[in-house]
């Protein structure tokens, strides 16, 4: 048997129905219940190029919904608030039904990076942003990068006081580093950590990151799961950013690098073929079995997409197949930094 008929033996569908809104399965972050999958909800206002058309985005929101999604991905930076607007707007009727998570301290004045995690900032932003969401209280409010100038002690203690205030109910950090999520858990118990994490970007899994989360009982929403799109077999080396697009100053999806890192997407296409499961799919499920505390939050504007995406939780690996692809996957060479080397973006993570 080769190596990939290994890989997808067990790669098969478990009874799911992903069209009846109750029976999308469920994971602990922390003590938090949730969806198996979020959804991230940048791209529908920023990042990728123009804002997507606000009706038909809050019509997609809205289908996530049907589909068994309750977790809501979103920042106050994302569009410079619209999309937390856009996500208030959509979620209003469902507010008690759903998990709103939004994030702090990350702003771009003039285009120029800039973090502020002082008290003062934190609470003129959480009155921002449930104004904007239309909401009493928050999810989870997450430190969008650890900000050294306020110590994370400090941070922790600031949403102790937001959580007696009701104003939210959990929190948490993104990209920060193993000694900042242990500093702060110690401090006031985290729900979750967000960071990037995919079938082409492991780094968290052997910085302690992933394995400090598992330890504590913390939470880890994977964003960019699918890699920010290149997971999805549509990022060829010839595929055209839309101008403004974020991705254009990352080195992972020059056209030289998009060439090389075809071989992790021929990869996995190959494996979900053989047992019916796209691309996109079978990256989402690989996430899906590297723990129940784990859970991935893949963006799109597409209905389509979202319904190929939440189809991942039809398939599943066993531990033998999984240790296969993390021999193969331990073979293949991504090309391209996430951040470009030196920019704040990269100087930002890992704190």
């Amino acid at each position: 048997m080769t190596q990939q008929n290994l890989i997808a033996q067990n790669l098969a569908p478990k009874e799911s129905n992903t069209k009846d809104s109750a029976t999308l399965p469920q994971r602990k972050l922390g003590n938090l219940s949730v969806s198996a999958l979020g959804l991230g909800c940048m791209g529908m206002s920023h990042g990728h190029g123009p804002a997507r058309d606000t009706k038909e985005m809050i019509k997609l929101i809205r289908q996530a919904y049907d589909l068994g999604v309750r977790y809501f991905d979103t920042a106050e930076i994302y569009g410079l608030h619209t999309n937390e607007l856009l996500l208030g707007e959509a979620l209003k009727p469902l507010r008690d039904k759903v998990l709103i998570g939004t994030k702090f301290g990350l702003y771009y004045p003039f285009g120029k990076q800039m973090q502020d995690s002082s008290k003062k900032a934190i609470f003129r932003a959480i009155d921002a942003s449930l104004k904007r969401l239309q909401s009493d209280y928050i999810d989870i409010y997450t430190q969008h990068r650890v900000y050294t100038d306020t110590p994370i002690e400090e941070v922790a203690d600031t949403m102790r006081e937001l959580v007696k205030m009701g104003k939210i109910r959990h929190w948490g950090l993104s990209e920060a580093g193993a000694r900042a999520i242990e500093r702060a858990h110690k401090e006031f118990a985290l729900t979750a950590v967000q960071s990037q994490y995919s079938m082409s970007f492991r780094e968290h899994e052997n910085d302690g990151v992933i394995p400090t989360c598992k330890r504590l009982d913390i939470g880890f929403i994977a964003y960019s799961p699918l890699d920010r799109g290149l997971l999805t077999g549509v990022m060829t080396p010839d595929f055209t950013f839309a101008k403004g697009d974020m991705r254009l100053s990352f080195p992972r999806y020059t056209p030289e690098a998009l060439k090389a890192n075809q071989a992790i997407v021929t990869f996995i296409e190959n494996i979900g073929k053989q047992k019916g499961a796209t691309i996109a799919q079978t990256a989402l499920a690989w996430i899906l079995a590297q723990g129940d505390f784990i859970m991935p939050i893949p963006e799109t504007t597409n209905p389509a997409h979202l319904v190929e995406n939440l189809k991942a939780v039809n398939f599943r690996f066993s531990q033998e197949e999984l240790r296969a692809v993390d021999e193969a996957l331990q073979k293949i060479v991504i090309v391209g930094e996430r951040f470009a080397p030196g920019s704040d973006a990269a100087k930002s993570v890992g704190l």
